[in-house]
């Protein structure tokens, strides 16, 4: 948007026409784990742009474990730990969106 703006420029340093994409919600953007204390927290999925959306999915201590799970795994990778890297690697590569208003399956260009 900025070369396209401020340069003028319809092309890319490759010779790719630069084009502005339909913009929508990342799936995961809308996934929220609030820490309510060592022993309770709650989750909210499904939120956006809309105020109040999103529905709360998981609470109290069934939430603090899922806490202590989404932790550990994030650990585990940084450790270049084979589980983590698995876990975070499909949270960030997932090619179905269930939510968000993008496509359901994967990226067409």
């Amino acid at each position: 948007i900025d070369m396209m703006l401020f340069q003028g420029k319809s092309e890319d340093c490759c010779g790719s026409k630069l084009d502005i994409y339909k913009m929508h919600w990342p799936w995961g953007a809308g996934m929220f784990a609030t820490s309510l204390g060592p022993d309770d927290a709650c989750f909210v999925a499904g939120a956006n742009w809309v105020k109040n959306s999103g529905l709360m999915c998981v609470w109290g201590q069934v939430c603090a474990v899922q806490k202590e799970v989404i932790e550990a795994s994030k650990v585990d990778e940084c450790a270049y730990g084979i589980v983590g890297r698995c876990i975070w690697h499909f949270v960030h590569h997932t090619p179905v969106h269930l939510f968000g208003g993008g496509p359901r399956w994967g990226y067409v260009a």
